[in-house]
């Protein structure tokens, strides 16, 4: 296999082993075995578990902005698009085999001990932020409000998380709208 193909295939296998049983639970022989790629090969693409991690969590963010971002466009009324992201919300957390935040999960697990994942935590909570704060200012919303709006969203999907239940996202959404309300 290719190295940049078994890259691919490591990251898919690595994505799903370490949201379904943790990230400390998962050792690189699992990977090995779930993924098919040989341990040298492994070891070529990342040093370590570590970087293995990281990369992973990169490449889910853009998956994940991408997909919340599609459907987000959807929408023509800015306070709709804001809407469109916890609906978006809803539709994912209430997937199949859904384990809450995989940044929240790998904070809570490496965090700590591990600089590079923490930063990659940080990057994908910054980019949501900051691409919120976008859509609320369409909306009217200034910065206070964006802030307010990620926070729903963050609580929403750690609450939906913890619960097993996205029953909490519509009112994380009506809460949103009406931060955007003309006082």
């Amino acid at each position: 296999m290719e190295l940049e193909a078994a890259r691919e295939v490591l990251l898919d296998a690595a994505e799903r082993e370490f949201y379904e049983k943790g990230y400390q639970a998962v050792s690189m022989a699992d990977l090995r075995g779930a993924s098919g790629v040989a341990l040298k090969q492994i070891y070529r693409n990342f040093p370590g578990k570590e970087a293995l991690v990281v990369a992973m969590l990169d490449r889910r963010d853009d998956a994940w902005m991408g997909a919340l971002s599609s459907r987000v466009e959807l929408e023509v009324e800015p306070a709709a698009r804001v809407g469109a992201v916890f609906d978006w919300l809803g539709w994912w957390l209430s997937g199949a085999g859904h384990r809450g935040c995989a940044w929240v999960n790998a904070y809570g697990e490496l965090g700590a001990q591990s600089p590079e994942v923490t930063a990659a935590v940080r990057r994908h909570k910054d980019r949501f932020r900051e691409y919120l704060g976008e859509i609320v200012g369409a909306a009217g919303g200034g910065e206070a409000t964006a802030r307010a709006v990620f926070l729903l969203a963050e609580g929403a999907m750690v609450a939906a998380g913890i619960a097993g239940s996205v029953e909490c996202v519509p009112a994380a959404k009506e809460a949103a709208l009406r931060l955007l309300e003309p006082v």
